[in-house]
């Protein structure tokens, strides 16, 4: 049975700019209220949190926690129960990276190393571990999303770190599915190349040439990613899997 959106209480981390503020958007046209998790641009974040809820009628709050701390994520998990009245969903889109060579083994240092795995693999793992007890009280369970990356599927993206942690958070979402059920469903979308202020990042050149490399001849739109995980929220048969949205662009990793 399909899973309905109207009334749910979502969290999304990382949600005030970028593919975040899309799903916050995306899932407050279908009725639900959100809690908008920011780190550093409250008045970004207000401001997303005021258009959803002025154009779509919801509740919607905005929580400050750094997605690098499982501290920090604990307690947004609780703030967001507490200004929602209850939490159905968390979707975990924040993550962390930093651009660098992947040949270069000194690209990034040991502190950053760690703090990719914080944000790609910790973090995911407290949020749920925070959002369980709750998700178990609910009549209808938790759902549980992360944004993950087709890095976690091939060997390129901003950072070896980032491919390597992304790739641990994908068995991290089979370990979650496999051990929380039923009353959970764990799952998580594997974007291609979005082109929010950090897929800007990359030079013009290898925007142009990733493009150029994925079957579809385009880049991985923000609204058709955000849509896989309202089709994943509310499918009721699905856990423990990824969802691709890449344009094709790695089709091997599927």
């Amino acid at each position: 049975m399909p899973y309905e959106l109207k009334g749910r209480n979502v969290l999304v981390t990382g949600g005030s700019a970028g593919l975040g503020e899309i799903i916050c958007h995306t899932f407050a046209s279908a009725g639900a209220n959100i809690a908008i998790n920011y780190f550093n641009r409250a008045s970004v974040a207000e401001k997303v949190s005021q258009e959803c809820a002025e154009k779509y009628g919801v509740k919607s709050v905005i929580i400050k926690a750094d997605m690098t701390s499982t501290t920090d994520s604990l307690r947004c998990v609780s703030e967001a129960i507490e200004k929602l009245g209850g939490l159905d969903i968390v979707i975990a889109n924040a993550g962390w990276t930093r651009f660098s060579n992947f040949a270069d083994l000194d690209a990034l240092s040991e502190e950053e190393w760690d703090r990719c795995w914080a944000a790609n693999v910790k973090v995911p793992h407290a949020l749920l571990k925070a959002a369980k007890p709750t998700f178990d009280a609910n009549p209808e369970g938790g759902v549980f999303i992360t944004t993950g990356s087709i890095a976690g599927n091939s060997q390129a993206g901003s950072s070896m770190a980032y491919a390597v942690t992304k790739a641990a958070q994908i068995q991290l979402i089979k370990c979650l599915a496999t051990t929380q059920g039923p009353k959970i469903r764990v799952n998580t979308v594997l974007p291609g190349l979005l082109l929010t202020e950090w897929g800007l990042r990359y030079s013009e050149e290898v925007i142009d040439a990733t493009k150029k490399r994925a079957p579809l001849q385009h880049e991985t739109f923000l609204q058709d990613c955000a849509d896989a995980f309202v089709m994943l929220a509310r499918n009721t048969s699905m856990t423990g899997m990824k969802v691709q949205v890449d344009a094709g662009l790695n089709v091997q990793g599927n």
